[in-house]
């Protein structure tokens, strides 16, 4: 069984009530593990040791609509972002002290790309650095590369850039949103709200 994201991006006005400006719905997210891992903390290969805004609860003073829709026997792990806080996010930070332990950068012709380990990956780092244990990226030698089929693999410290990239997709339209609305309510005035179920 599997996991969906719901939510909605709120705006303060000027008596200071929150309320919906845009279901998170309507901006089609997909089902990305990787994305709520790096974002929320949700989900994901367990790579993830610093998620951006995870575990935050509801916000105190969620818009009423936000909180009926929110609040259920089957809604969880609720938390949010301000666009204050989203704006200034360092996309390129590590998000965890030491290479993924199922990731890894793979550079081939068309360019270098984060892939997931798979077996035989696994196999060729045992071929590569001697023994029979299936090493995981995380495992390889200081400066370890493993070839395989026309590309070269090596250990990858993940950044949000390369798990919920700022710019791409359904996460790019979240934070053009919001930005857009910081220009009329400011920067603290508007803010992503999130749960899964």
């Amino acid at each position: 069984m599997g996991t969906d994201i719901d939510g909605a991006i709120e705006s303060r006005s000027a008596d200071g009530h929150w309320q919906i400006e845009a279901d998170l719905l309507d901006l089609r997210p997909p089902r990305d593990y990787d994305a709520w891992e790096c974002l929320f903390g949700v989900r994901g290969t367990g790579d993830v040791e610093r998620p951006l805004f995870a575990e935050r609860g509801l916000p105190y003073d969620v818009s009423e609509e936000v909180r009926e829709a929110a609040v259920g026997d089957y809604q969880h792990s609720h938390t949010y972002a301000t666009w204050a806080e989203a704006r200034t996010v360092d996309w390129d930070a590590p998000l965890a002290a030491r290479a993924a332990w199922n990731r890894a950068l793979r550079r081939g012709p068309d360019g270098e790309d984060v892939v997931r380990v798979t077996p035989g990956l696994r196999e060729a780092a045992a071929a590569t650095f001697g023994g029979s244990l299936l090493l995981a990226p995380s495992e390889w030698p200081p400066g370890g590369r493993v070839q395989m089929d026309g590309a070269v693999y090596l250990p990858v410290v993940l950044t949000a850039r390369m798990l919920a990239p700022p710019n791409k997709g359904c996460w790019a339209q979240v934070w053009s949103a919001m930005r857009t609305l910081a220009a009329e309510y400011g920067d603290e005035g508007v803010r992503l709200v999130v749960w899964f179920g």
